[in-house]
């Protein structure tokens, strides 16, 4: 495989991602993660657009491009005018979760960007007169949602968790299915196991509108609606 006119000067520099998984720093971890989500959402995103979304220079792009192709994260393939269409493998999905986790799982960090989100997505609810909000997943996620959302003029009518045996939280009652939800103006993404695979099941099996639909950015979930701050429509 070619990747003309994008090549690394190695050097006597050492290789920014030879490491394992388990070794990878929480930049090479983040920079990882955000080639993935940049993959995921566009085949055919230009190693120039990747460096940009990501925040790094066009030659780590390349880098972290080769190294996720070599792991088997990323399939290449050539198109015509000498351009390449990049795929996310199994494995890269599986990947682009298990960073996703990790990168869910730093403390007061997460809290307080968690809280600063549910807070932006709230807002742009009370605007739209969205008020009766489900949430989708019982996690901590979901703890710091209900708790943000006595600042607003939301009510959480449910939480969605197939997998959970409780019945209700904080007097919220939780249901298996979005059909056994009570009526609801917007649904909220709380799911941190896999909150990718929860969106595209909500959109592939529900009569929701991908509008209706919200999440933190800090999921990282590809093709939800662009939104000012990754809640409501722009």
């Amino acid at each position: 495989m070619n990747m003309a006119n994008n090549s690394v000067s190695t050097g006597s520099t050492a290789d920014p991602l030879k490491t394992d998984a388990i070794t990878m720093t929480d930049s090479e971890q983040n920079i990882t993660l955000g080639v993935l989500n940049a993959v995921h959402d566009n085949h055919h995103v230009t190693q120039r657009g990747i460096a940009r979304e990501v925040g790094i220079a066009l030659g780590l792009a390349n880098a972290y491009l080769k190294r996720c192709a070599k792991k088997g994260l990323i399939k290449i393939q050539q198109i015509p005018a000498n351009r390449y269409a990049y795929y996310l493998t199994p494995q890269g999905f599986a990947e682009k979760s298990r960073l996703t986790k990790d990168f869910l799982k730093q403390g007061f960090q997460f809290f307080r960007i968690a809280r600063s989100e549910c807070g932006q997505i709230f807002n742009e609810c009370n605007e739209k007169g969205a008020h009766r909000i489900v949430l989708h997943g019982l996690t901590d996620l979901a703890e710091i949602a209900v708790l943000c959302a006595a600042d607003y003029t939301i009510e959480i009518v449910a939480i969605i968790d197939p997998a959970t045996e409780l019945n209700d939280y904080s007097e919220i009652p939780i249901v298996k299915t979005i059909q056994e939800a009570p009526v609801f103006d917007a649904l909220i993404i709380t799911d941190l196991g896999n909150p990718q695979l929860a969106f595209d099941k909500l959109v592939a099996e529900s009569d929701l509108n991908t509008n209706q639909i919200f999440a933190p950015s800090i999921l990282k979930i590809s093709g939800l609606s662009k939104r000012n701050f990754n809640g409501g429509p722009s």
